[in-house]
Formats: structure tokens, sequence, C-alpha cells
């Protein structure tokens, strides 16, 4: 059997060095990989100069505290991740089609994702197929984004501030954001507001309450009324904004219906705007290039499915809650 070039480096190349670098890439840290691949750090150390040495390139500009892949480094990360994700679905690939599904399914969500369509599909995933795992990760929207353009996450649930050509996007649910404070708040209790009375109070905001972001329609509010000129706190979290608010730093928004029970409880105090208050999209993004395994097919399917067979309007939280 004759081998060009490329077919020669692929039989040659020591596939161990690729596995050790994308633990290096994942951990973000010579140390920490050499950690969890139980390795001393000078081995791992020798493991990604050899790779670099094999590829002619450089993968990781580190030095002085600084780690950074380098966009050689970042493409190789991306394609391992690839590699991986197919030597996961081998030992599935070589069942029979009728065996229990099994598999591992990630997902990415930004942090205030509340919706019956994804506890459901979830409760009956477990249910009906238990040795199916999930990791489910929190983070801003935009990371949310790259982690499914860069096939590093089954699919993502977010807010999109503007949408790739290459994404499938399924509007998944429509949420509102009102304005709130906390116990400690001088308006705390105080009835017939308008916005005008908010003016002179600090605010405390989601990173991406700004309007060339995925809050756009909260952060045009805030700028109409004057609302975001003493900015005190920010967190893409949405249990540190309503911890910030509880705690009498400032006015937030915050999703009607999942601060409705704090409410309840005296914990928030609803501000206006009482009628029209922004509205937010979330969608289901998933990327059409990453392979999926049957776990992640059957749940991401069950779940578009879902959202499709329901009008809008029965995916819509209330307003006035």
């Amino acid at each position: 059997m004759s081998f060009d070039i490329d077919t020669k480096f692929a039989f040659q190349l020591d596939w161990n060095l690729l596995r050790t670098f994308l633990v290096i890439a994942e951990e973000g840290s010579i140390t920490r990989a050499a950690h969890r691949l139980l390795r001393g750090q000078p081995s791992v150390s020798l493991a990604l100069q050899r790779l670099e040495t094999e590829l002619g390139c450089r993968l990781v500009d580190r030095g002085h505290g600084t780690f950074r892949l380098t966009a050689a480094g970042r493409q190789l990360h991306s394609e391992c991740t690839e590699i991986f994700s197919g030597v996961v679905r081998l030992p599935e690939l070589t069942h029979d089609a009728e065996q229990e599904v099994s598999g591992e399914i990630n997902i990415m969500l930004a942090s205030h994702v509340v919706t019956p369509l994804l506890d459901d599909e979830l409760s009956a995933m477990s249910a009906n197929h238990p040795k199916v795992r999930f990791n489910l990760r929190i983070d801003t929207s935009a990371r949310v984004i790259h982690s499914v353009r860069e096939r590093l996450a089954s699919f993502g649930i977010c807010l999109v501030s503007r949408k790739f050509s290459d994404l499938d996007y399924d509007h998944m649910y429509r949420e509102f954001f009102g304005f709130y404070c906390g116990p400690s708040h001088p308006l705390f209790g105080c009835e017939g507001l308008t916005l005008a009375d908010l003016r002179n109070y600090p605010a405390v905001s989601f990173d991406t309450d700004d309007l060339n972001d995925a809050l756009r329609p909260v952060a045009l509010l805030r700028s109409k009324w004057g609302l975001d000129y003493d900015i005190v706190g920010r967190s893409s979290q949405l249990e540190e904004v309503r911890r910030m608010v509880q705690c009498g730093m400032g006015i937030g928004s915050l999703p009607i219906h999942v601060a409705a029970p704090d409410v309840d409880r005296g914990l928030l105090w609803r501000l206006p705007p009482y009628d029209d208050p922004p509205q937010v999209d979330i969608f289901m993004v998933l990327n059409p290039r990453k392979r999926l395994n049957r776990a992640e097919a059957l749940f991401a399917g069950n779940l578009r499915n879902k959202i499709q067979e329901l009008p809008l309007s029965a995916r819509t939280y209330s307003a006035d809650t």
C-alpha cells in the first residue's frame, strides 16, 4: 500500500499528543492539564513541544503568567474536539441500532433560561433513557453562540443579538423584563410611580444590557428615560444581578416571570413600566455541521418538535406577572 504525504503524517503522528493538547486547551494551563492527566508537568510540556514540532507551528503563547492559544492552536482545538467527539461515539456506533440510547448531551445556556419546554424534555429523556448523561453549562449568550459555532456544545439556548448564517435558530419562547428594587431601597413599596421617578437612583445590569447586545430592548428603555447614567454593578449571571438588586445596590431589570416568586416573598418590588415592558426572545441554536450522537439528536429533535408544535402565544410569558 502506498501513502501520500498527508496519509503518512496521520499514520506516523502519535495521537496521544492530540489528546494531551485537547486537555491543555480545555484547562488553559499546563499545570492543570498535568493534574487532570495524572502526569508530570515536564511530560505534558514536552508533549506540547513535540506536537508543535510535528505540525511546524506554535500552538500556545505562554510565559509570564499568560496562556493563549494561537490562531493555529484554536483551529487545532476545534478539530481535536471534533475528532474526540467522533471517538466517543465509536462504542455507540458499534452497537445494534436497537440498543438503549446512551451518550452525553452538552447544553450551553444563558443564565436566565426558565422554560417548561426544556424542563419537560429533560425529565422525559432522563426517565426514558437513564443511560444518557447531561452536562448543562451556564455562560453569556455570546459565549453560548461561540461554543455552538465551534461545535463544543450539542446546542445552545440563549438570547440572540445577531444571527449567523452557519447556525440554525428556533424561536423557543418570549419573555418580558421589568425593573425591580430590593427591600432596603427608598422606592420599595411605593405605588403609582412613573419611569421618571427612577432617574435619580443607581442601577445594576446584565453585561448584555447594551444597545449593541442581546438585551437591546432593555437598554433602549434605560437610555430613553436616563436610567443608565450610574451603573454601580454588572454581571452576566441572573442570580448575581438579582442579588445586587435585593441588597439595595440599585434598580435592576429581571425577567418578570423569574422575579415573580421573589416579589411574592417580599424580596423584590416591581417598578414601572407596568404596561408594555421590554420583550426579549430566547432561541434554541444548533450548528448543522456538528455530528450529533444518538442521544443529542433525539433530545434536540424532540425539543425542536415541541417548539414547532406550540404557537408563539403558548410560548410567551405574561407581562403582568
